[in-house]
């Protein structure tokens, strides 16, 4: 590969990495060509963009764009692959589905929500980070969980007030 192709390659991904706010860095070699076919379907209907790396163009690519990536470096050894996501959480949820049936693939390291997570260990992790959809639907829901608590309260109080006002009413007949 000459030179100019190589830096083509390198502008490219590091491109892909500032358009991209989350990566998965994973092994999917010995995959045989249907479960990889498979794979690049899942990632697809994800809206996942799944690409074979070379690792040492990546790591050009990765010190290019001025990211604290060195904690990924050492894990950039043997066949990797890349996943590119808008979602934090989503590359982890297919790679555990998708391991229920295959034995690849094995999760290499993450950028996420700019947290560095380096091992296949940390994918139970990954699968638990919340988007930043759920976080806001969190916070609305603790928001409005007060005002429900007083709203709830007030009709309750309501309804004794005018029970009791009701009976006293009546008394005095």
């Amino acid at each position: 590969m000459r030179h100019e192709e190589k830096n083509a390659i390198i502008d490219s991904l590091a491109e892909k990495l500032k358009e991209y706010s989350h990566f998965y860095l994973t092994d999917t070699a010995q995959l045989n060509a249907a479960d990889t076919s498979l794979l690049r379907r899942k990632c697809f209907e994800n809206d996942i963009k799944l690409m074979v790396v070379k690792n040492t163009l990546l790591k050009r690519a990765l010190e290019q764009t001025n990211g604290d990536f060195e904690e990924l470096y050492p894990v950039l050894k043997g066949a990797t692959s890349i996943m590119f996501t808008q979602t934090g959480n989503g590359p982890a949820k297919l790679i555990k589905e998708f391991r229920r049936k295959h034995d690849k693939p094995v999760l290499k390291g993450a950028y996420v929500q700019e947290s560095v997570y380096v091992g296949d260990k940390m994918l139970d992790a990954l699968v638990s980070v919340k988007t930043k959809k759920e976080l806001i639907g969190d916070v609305i829901f603790m928001l409005q969980s007060p005002a429900r608590n007083v709203i709830g309260a007030l009709q309750s109080g309501g309804t004794t007030i005018h029970g009791v006002l009701e009976t006293l009413s009546k008394r005095e007949e």
